[in-house]
């Protein structure tokens, strides 16, 4: 209970900071439409979505064991930033960037701990204790980060890998990859699906898990300068 407790908490601050990189990107970019709505803030209440931020990850975590959701969409408005062609593209790296950030961060905090007060008893699923919780924060937070970049990359409308990869291509292919938008989450459910069916799972937990080791490998060397 207290590691899905751990997730889903991970995963609501860490899509709400995903959304608000996105509507500071835009801000500093020209258009203060996040803004004027009130949504660039860290409080969830404004950008929670009740299906995508807490029904689906509450059921996910207890049927797969890993939470996956989303929050609401900050509103950009394209015309209005200086150079939409380039600048949009910015934007919608902006929420990737933040969560590979945020795994950063959680690496050091890991490292920091373990290096300050050591492994917690029976590592991460042993007896909860303060040490304990602390040590699954981190870590979930870490891997949760990781996969919400990774996933937000692919070129898949709606997600942000499809904005950047729209700029690139010439513009008659453009037209008819805008055009699949109009799917919206049946296209994003439709991939979970053959993530289950198909080696495109093993191949996309191969991915996430590769880069989220990098990310363990600094909390390593950093725990490492403490005898942890």
């Amino acid at each position: 209970m207290e590691l899905v407790v751990i997730q889903v908490l991970v995963l609501v601050f860490s899509v709400v900071v995903h959304e608000v990189a996105h509507g500071l990107s835009a801000y500093r970019l020209g258009d203060d439409t996040a803004y004027r709505m009130g949504r660039l803030t860290l409080n969830p209440l404004p950008h929670l979505d009740p299906i995508g931020s807490v029904l689906v990850p509450l059921i996910m975590a207890y049927t797969v064991g890993f939470p996956f959701g989303w929050a609401k969409p900050v509103p950009v408005d394209i015309r209005r930033l200086n150079n939409p062609r380039d600048d949009h593209p910015k934007v919608a790296a902006a929420g990737p960037a933040s969560n590979l950030i945020l795994a950063f961060i959680f690496s050091i905090l890991l490292g920091a701990l373990v290096a300050i007060w050591g492994m917690p008893a029976g590592g991460a699923h042993g007896k909860p204790t303060a040490l304990g919780f602390l040590f699954n924060l981190f870590q979930t937070g870490v891997l949760i980060n990781v996969i919400l970049a990774v996933f937000n990359l692919l070129p898949i409308p709606p997600l942000d890998g499809s904005w950047i990869l729209s700029r690139f291509l010439p513009v008659e292919m453009r037209i008819r990859y805008e055009n699949l938008r109009r799917y919206g989450m049946m296209m994003i459910f439709g991939f979970m699906m053959l993530m289950n069916l198909t080696p495109i799972g093993p191949m996309f937990r191969s991915l996430y898990m590769g880069l989220a080791t990098q990310y363990i490998k600094v909390a390593e060397s950093i725990a490492r300068l403490g005898g942890g």
